[in-house]
């Protein structure tokens, strides 16, 4: 059996998410997704806008997700030593970045492959909270 693995923060739930857990699920037989927890979303000096509570409940419904598991820590090993993965997604923003080189050295003394798949260009959590932002300030001044 094939075990895959991929986490993000799942904001805004979004067509990107989509198909990166369609895309994963193809490619093994069980998939875990690691929801980050709020206290981690701020390593990327952001606020999660839907709560953990609701966000790993959104990537529980999704039927290409076996099991969703809170992401409490960065740390790639400790999750393979939790869950046993044999293959690991990750999104093509970090390809051959130093943090990904010296996790795959880790991974491929384990017999994990790393998967990248293509970040979606089109929309974003990122994306969609600028527009919202810019849609409530448009509003607000209009009102003025």
């Amino acid at each position: 059996m094939v075990i895959g693995y991929t986490t993000g923060v799942f904001d805004l739930f979004h067509i990107g998410h989509v198909n990166v857990l369609r895309n994963a699920r193809s490619l093994c037989d069980k998939l875990i997704v690691g929801v980050s927890v709020d206290a981690l979303v701020s390593y990327k000096n952001k606020v999660a806008v839907i709560p953990f509570e609701e966000r790993i409940e959104i990537v529980r419904a999704c039927r290409y997700v076996d099991l969703a598991v809170p992401q409490d820590s960065m740390d790639k090993m400790d999750a393979y030593n939790r869950y046993k993965f044999n293959v690991m997604f990750v999104g093509d923003d970090w390809y051959q970045s130093n943090q990904w080189e010296s996790l795959e050295d880790q991974f491929k003394s384990r017999d994990v492959r790393i998967v990248y798949f293509p970040y979606t260009q089109t929309t974003s959590s990122t994306l969609i909270n600028e527009t919202l932002e810019n849609l409530r300030t448009e509003h607000s001044e209009r009102s003025q």
